[in-house]
C-alpha cells in the first residue's frame, strides 16, 4: 500500500510541476506568438482590401468621367455632385496608399522569400508617390490601375495561377515601377 500511496504522489507532484512550469514558461510565448500571426493575417486581409478598394475606385474613376462643362444633357447640379463622387473616389484611393504605406512592415514581412517582401515595400511607396504626386488625376488613376494589377496577381490569386504567372506580373510591375519612378524632364530643359 505504501507504494501506490507514493507513485500518485509522485505522479500528483509531476503534473504539478509540469502544468505551473507551462503555464509560467511556455503559455505565454504560444499567446504572444499567437497574437503575432494573428495580427499578420489581419495585416494581410487588410492590405487586400486596399488593393480591392484601389481597382474598384480607379474602375469607378475610370469609366465615370466628368462630362464637358458645355455639354447641354447635364446640368451644373449633376456636374458638382459628379464631382462630388470623384473627389470621394480620389479620397478612397488617398486612404488605401496611405495604410500601404503606413503599415508595410506588418503585412510584408510574413512573405518566405526577399523578393516579394522587396516588391510589397516598393509597390507600396510608389502608390503613395503616385497619390501624391502633381501629376493629373487621370494620370493618377492610371498608374495605380497600372500598379495593382500585377500585386493582385502576384499575392492574392490561386495558387497554381500564381506559380504559372509569376514571372509576368513580376515584370509588369518592374516596369509600372520604372515608369512611376522616372523623373519627368525639367520644363526649362527646352
Amino acid at each position: 500500500m505504501p507504494n501506490t500511496v507514493w507513485t500518485l504522489l509522485v505522479a500528483m507532484a509531476t503534473a504539478l510541476v509540469t502544468t505551473v512550469a507551462a503555464g509560467v514558461l511556455v503559455i505565454p510565448r504560444l499567446d504572444a506568438r499567437k497574437r503575432r500571426i494573428q495580427e499578420a493575417h489581419a495585416a494581410r486581409d487588410t492590405f487586400n482590401s486596399s488593393l480591392l478598394t484601389i481597382i474598384s475606385a480607379c474602375g469607378r474613376l475610370q469609366s465615370m468621367a466628368l462630362p464637358a462643362a458645355d455639354d447641354p444633357d447635364c446640368t451644373d447640379v449633376v456636374r458638382a455632385r459628379l464631382a462630388a463622387e470623384r473627389e470621394r473616389w480620389m479620397q478612397q484611393l488617398d486612404g488605401a496608399t496611405r495604410w500601404l504605406i503606413d503599415h508595410v512592415e506588418t503585412y510584408a514581412a510574413g512573405w518566405p522569400l526577399g523578393e516579394l517582401r522587396t516588391m510589397v515595400a516598393h509597390y507600396a511607396v510608389a502608390s503613395k508617390v503616385v497619390m501624391i504626386s502633381e501629376r493629373p488625376e487621370e494620370t493618377k488613376v492610371e498608374l495605380l490601375a497600372e500598379l495593382v494589377e500585377p500585386v493582385q496577381g502576384i499575392y492574392f490569386t490561386y495558387v497554381w495561377h500564381r506559380a504559372r504567372r509569376y514571372r509576368r506580373n513580376r515584370n509588369r510591375l518592374r516596369a509600372v515601377l520604372a515608369r512611376v519612378n522616372a523623373l519627368p524632364a525639367p520644363a526649362s530643359a527646352a
